[in-house]
């Protein structure tokens, strides 16, 4: 068993907020869970892992960029 670590981190790389899910789950299944605690920002950087149509959308309703 192995498990991921999901951050939300400053433009400094200092992480604000985390998730941990199953390795073996896909990396969008942690984003929902923070989504909500996203800062005020114009962009998010995100691994390819992470890209979804709806997570897409959801950021644009924040006015934030993928």
């Amino acid at each position: 068993m192995n498990t991921k670590l999901h951050a939300i981190c400053d433009s400094q790389g200092r992480p604000m907020d985390l998730f941990v899910t199953a390795g073996q789950i896909s990396d969008y299944i942690g984003a929902p869970a923070l989504l909500s605690g996203l800062p005020n920002g114009k962009w998010l950087l995100g691994d390819r892992g992470y890209d979804a149509d709806w997570l897409r959308e959801a950021l644009k309703d924040k006015g934030i960029r993928a």
